[in-house]
């Protein structure tokens, strides 16, 4: 590997992480990536009626009660 395959590589990589919050950096903590990982799911789920309807149905809830559950998670 050259060098500048790595200076491609890693400037890819700070692309990436700039655009995307997701990502992480150097100095995001663990607990911090685990954070946005479980934000981003639960935004995912309220967006898509399927996946709602498919966690409304497995606990016995309303699409309105778990979308306001997984809002207040």
């Amino acid at each position: 590997m050259q060098a500048s395959d790595r200076f491609n590589i890693n400037s890819q990589l700070e692309h990436l992480q700039a655009k995307y919050v997701g990502t992480g950096h150097a100095d995001l903590s663990r607990f911090e990536w685990a954070v946005n990982i479980q934000r981003d799911s639960y935004a995912s789920y309220i967006g898509h009626y399927p996946m709602l309807s498919y966690f409304a149905i497995a606990e016995n809830e309303s699409i309105g009660r778990e979308r306001y559950n997984f809002m207040q998670v």
